[in-house]
């Protein structure tokens, strides 16, 4: 009998745990609940040995949910879900765990939902990672214009209303594997660093041709190639020696980011889709602190043209996710340096934890922030190294935008030499002014040629000065063949030669025009002259001569002494902007040429120099820069 007791009671208690659960799946189903699903994770992955990351799931049903996470030596530290249930903040504590397949999970009374994440090894120190510096040469490339590896017509993925090279705000069919395949012509450039725009997926975003309108952070736009396209260029690059710079943009994203109609924090953003400040772009008024602070608030929240969501960086949440993301990209491609979109757009203190954790990581990476502005006393309120406003942003280098609009006024507007020499006159107000990025045109400008001024002789004239001034060049794709365009978007045409169906290809010397030959063959030859000399990479320079039309100027080790001691590289660049002939005459004791008697051309040494009776007497052709070695 009491064994009939026992097991009755066995059976009740089935019976019972049955009804409780089959009465809870029956509430749920009258509720309408339904088991989670993740439906994607970011990162992708993460590294072992990195901080300890926080993962952001995309999916459904997340309400109510408990987290979990499975993997040896890891765990979950806190979780956080969104209100509406389709996103969900994990934050996982990783330190000391080996590489390894982590599992994580998402239960709820309705099931549950799992999805495998890697924790993957770090890549070698000596894959990438190595920064750019004066040493180096730079080269903007838009992907979508500059060369497509695989014919168009032949891609699997297309754009909407398909390829269309004819339409300026369309896609042209350019993509990662073209750039690959023309790093000989960049080498033969002397071109040592690549920075190409935002890789960024921006499917979503029909006309975001040129990367600037994200609608995935972690992954490639199908319409460049795949992410393994990207690494095997990062690959290529640093098997020639070369560096590979990633163009990352913190302060927004494109219109058509899942984001914009979800946010996954009240407070992603700042402002809604149908509410937000308009964008004030006159950041000048950030450094001034006379200022109305309601006028640099609208330069950090306004939505940039009106239309792309401004990320809120005051956000902790948002201010991890973004960090994070920059350490992937890093990580994931090998990367050597990063250009910083919009820069101003955000608030120092954001950039000063973006940089402390990418320098901490990456100890030889380095920065470039886009400071859209002529004015030195503007651009140098950015640049790292400094405390200003209680915070260094730790920025290794803004652009050199104050000399770019100089050399456009002395090239391009014929106005005098001098408009040079008064920015550098400026530079103490950088703590690296040799780390400047100098540049005559990127992407966001006209092309110097179509300038109502500009002439070939005079852009010459131009790029040899960027070849040999403090900081490191770079070049805008096309600029070294003399192409020609208005503003944006005329400004960026096709690379001739890149795509099929192209009569003739500037990539090769039998293909190009003899304009084109004439500045390729002027720009290549001032840039091997560069990198033969230490003097023009990466010594001090003083400017011995400067009028409305002639500039001279000695680079050197140390500008302090002249040629005493007979060893140092030292070289002497002389400039003549007037169409006429002239002779400069400059005084040499207790200048850098002091003590100085031999001169040897360099480049386009035409008319002679020589030394006599304490002065350096240079005869100049007309619009004619020339490089000398001085001993």
């Amino acid at each position: 009998m009491k064994k009939n007791l026992c097991a009755w009671f066995v059976v009740g208690l089935v019976v019972l745990l049955a009804l409780f659960v089959g009465g809870r799946e029956c509430v749920a189903q009258q509720a309408g609940a339904r088991k989670p699903l993740i439906t994607k994770i970011d990162p992708p992955d993460w590294f072992a040995g990195m901080p300890d990351p926080m993962l952001l799931l995309r999916g459904e049903n997340f309400s109510g949910a408990k987290f979990g996470v499975t993997g040896k030596g890891v765990s979950l530290a806190r979780s956080q879900v969104s209100e509406n249930g389709h996103w969900a903040f994990l934050w996982l504590t990783t330190k000391g765990a080996a590489a390894q397949r982590l599992r994580i999970e998402a239960r709820s009374a309705s099931g549950t939902a799992t999805a495998e994440f890697a924790l993957k090894a770090r890549k070698p120190a000596n894959a990438g990672f190595r920064g750019f510096s004066s040493d180096d040469v730079m080269y903007l490339i838009m992907t979508d214009r500059f060369a497509e590896g695989s014919v168009s017509a032949n891609k699997a993925v297309r754009p909407p209303g398909g390829y269309n090279r004819s339409a300026s705000h369309a896609w042209h069919g350019g993509d990662l594997r073209g750039i690959a395949q023309h790093l000989d012509y960049l080498q033969a450039l002397s071109v040592t660093t690549v920075w190409t725009t935002p890789v960024y997926d921006n499917t979503g975003s029909p006309d975001s041709y040129h990367g600037y309108g994200a609608t995935d952070m972690y992954a490639v736009d199908p319409l460049y190639g795949t992410l393994a396209d990207y690494q095997a260029l990062a690959v290529a690059l640093h098997a020639r020696g070369m560096k590979l710079v990633l163009d990352t943009v913190p302060n927004h994203v494109g219109a058509g980011h899942p984001w914009a109609a979800d946010p996954p924090m009240p407070d992603w953003f700042h402002g809604t889709v149908a509410k937000h400040s308009q964008p004030n772009y006159d950041f000048d008024v950030i450094p001034d602190p006379h200022s109305n602070p309601v006028k640099s608030r609208d330069v950090m929240t306004g939505w940039f043209a009106n239309v792309l969501p401004d990320m809120n960086q005051e956000n902790p949440v948002v201010a991890q996710y973004l960090i994070q993301n920059a350490v992937w990209w890093v990580e994931t491609a090998g990367l050597d340096g990063l250009r910083l979109d919009t820069f101003p757009y955000i608030r120092r203190e954001f950039w000063r934890d973006f940089h402390a954790q990418l320098h901490a990581l990456y100890p030889q990476l380095t920065t470039v922030g886009e400071v859209f502005n002529g004015d030195a006393t503007v651009t140098s309120f950015f640049a790292g190294g400094v405390t200003r406003r209680g915070v260094d942003t730790g920025l290794d280098t803004p652009f050199d935008f104050p000399t770019y609009f100089a050399l456009r006024k002395v090239f391009a507007e014929d106005k005098p030499v001098t408009e040079l020499t008064g920015v550098w006159r400026q530079d103490w107000l950088y703590p690296h002014p040799e780390r400047l990025v100098v540049f005559m045109g990127n992407h966001d400008t006209k092309r110097f040629l179509s300038e109502t001024d500009a002439t070939p002789a005079r852009m010459e004239l131009a790029f040899g000065l960027l070849a040999t001034i403090r900081g490191m060049p770079q070049i805008y794709s096309g600029d070294e063949i003399a192409m020609t365009g208005g503003d944006d978007p005329e400004n960026r045409h096709d690379f001739p030669g890149g795509f099929a169906g192209d009569t003739a290809s500037a990539f090769t010397a039998q293909g190009r025009t003899a304009e084109q030959a004439q500045m390729f063959d002027w720009v290549s030859g001032a840039l091997k002259v560069r990198s033969q000399h230490t003097a023009l990479r990466e010594g001090e320079q003083q400017d011995v001569f400067v009028d409305a039309n002639a500039l001279a100027f000695v680079r050197a080790k140390s500008v302090a002494v002249g040629c005493k001691d007979g060893g140092e590289d030292r070289v002497l660049v002389v400039m003549n902007k007037e169409i006429a002939p002239r002779e400069l005459r400059v005084d040499t004791p207790e200048t850098a040429l002091a003590g100085c008697t031999q001169l040897t051309g360099l480049l386009n040494a035409k008319g002679g120099a020589r030394f006599e009776g304490g002065a350096l007497v240079v005869k100049m052709e007309g619009q004619q820069l020339a490089v000398y070695q001085v001993k």
